[in-house]
């Protein structure tokens, strides 16, 4: 049974206590069999029938449960680095999609890509997480927004979730746009969505969630519930886009169908948070779209005051969010949204995982938990999040097997 030892601070991220209660552990030890955790805690509490075991050295370093992104659309094609330069000169997100650019302009290029093709630009985005610590990712699809292409999308995570050693939890977001040819027939493309392409994703298991944007350039709060209703009844998990751009319901519509996570919330009422913290729904913060459109950032303080739990991800896309540095967006999460370094490591594990229907797997280093955790350059959270370094994780281990040491 492998040990790591020499753990200079050990933060579990125990499910029980509030936002910040990361349950720091110094001079600890982990001990996993297999692909699970078997104890953790105190190195001088280490039972003695492990202590002559495969005994490995973190170097006095922080280690952290593997990171969780709950929220990124990894497979596309193309990249909008004009469109970032059109934001800066005065443009809106709103503007730039009015004109057929945004989302339409990655449906167009990733129509264009070959299965090989996005597997391959995905595949390469993944190995980089995995070497920031990072150890399950959500992914969606909706830059397709027809029937094969939208299946190409989600046959692609299928294909990155059996290549490993990344956990990935595949999502249908069919419901990001009307795409252009359905821009006078929006009832037809619902039709498409609930009548075909959720039943064709179901029937070859293709996603465990299904998502919809909520907003003026994508679909309304009775279009994403007829979406997400009968996405619920094929057995797919409802995630929303909600309040991003104006504040349009969707954190009620999320808190309304029981949603795993409603994402972004940075326009969200004070209804929508009262009534998510009764429904139990995730806030997923995504600071790095918060920073590249240049928006007011989520207002963590009031979601997690009023007992919301916050997720933070990165929303990884070519276009808002074109980082998948998860660690950046934490550090983004305290700077922006006066979150503690500590909400933000919870938010970015156990609170992503509860994003994902994950929880009972991942995100915490408890015993009888998944043996995934990164090893960090790092005395603690605190300086690791306030110290930005290109990577501070020097390992990675996903199911108890190394898949990246500097």
């Amino acid at each position: 049974m492998p040990v790591l030892r020499n753990i200079g601070l050990l933060a579990a991220c125990r499910p029980e206590g509030g936002q910040g209660a990361i349950h720091a552990v110094p001079d600890a030890a982990l001990a996993w069999e297999g692909d699970t955790i078997r104890w953790v805690g105190p190195a001088a509490e280490l039972p003695a029938e492990w202590r002559s075991t495969d005994a490995q050295d973190a170097g006095g370093r922080l280690v952290v449960p593997g990171l969780v992104d709950c929220h990124t659309h990894l497979a596309f094609g193309g990249w909008r680095g004009d469109e970032f330069e059109r934001r800066l000169r005065g443009e809106t997100y709103l503007d730039i999609a009015r004109a057929g650019g945004g989302i339409a302009s990655t449906m167009r290029h990733t129509r264009a890509a070959t299965e090989d093709e996005l597997l391959a630009k995905a595949a390469g985005a993944l190995d980089e997480m995995l070497r920031l610590g990072v150890t399950t990712v959500e992914c969606k699809s909706g830059y397709g927004l027809d029937r094969e292409s939208e299946l190409k999308l989600l046959r692609v995570y299928r294909r990155l979730a059996e290549r490993g050693p990344a956990r990935i939890v595949p999502t249908f977001l069919g419901a990001h746009v009307v795409p252009p040819e359905y821009r006078d027939r929006r009832d037809a493309y619902l039709r498409l969505l609930v009548d075909e392409l959720i039943p064709a994703v179901a029937a070859e298991g293709l996603a465990v969630c299904c998502d919809a944007f909520v907003e003026d350039s994508a679909f309304t709060i009775d279009e994403a519930r007829t979406v997400l209703q009968a996405g619920r009844a094929a057995g797919l998990a409802a995630k929303l886009h909600a309040d991003q751009l104006t504040g349009c319901g969707g954190a009620e519509l999320a808190a309304e169908l029981g949603a795993w996570s409603a994402d972004h919330l940075e326009h969200v009422s004070d209804e929508g948070i009262r009534r998510m913290s009764e429904r139990g729904v995730v806030a997923v913060s995504l600071p790095l779209a918060t920073l590249y459109l240049a928006q007011p950032p989520m207002p963590a303080r009031r979601l997690i005051e009023a007992g919301v739990a916050v997720a933070v991800a990165t929303d990884f896309n070519p276009g808002s969010a074109p980082s998948y540095h998860l660690p950046l967006a934490m550090t983004l999460a305290c700077t922006l949204q006066r979150m503690t370094p500590a909400e933000a490591l919870k938010g970015a594990t156990l609170h992503a995982a509860r994003a994902v229907g994950l929880e009972a797997r991942v995100g915490s280093l408890v015993a009888g938990k998944a043996a995934d955790f990164a090893v960090i350059d790092a005395p603690d959270v605190n300086h690791w999040l306030y110290h930005h370094r290109p990577n501070a994780c020097v390992r990675t281990v996903v199911g108890g097997r190394t898949v990246w040491a500097a």
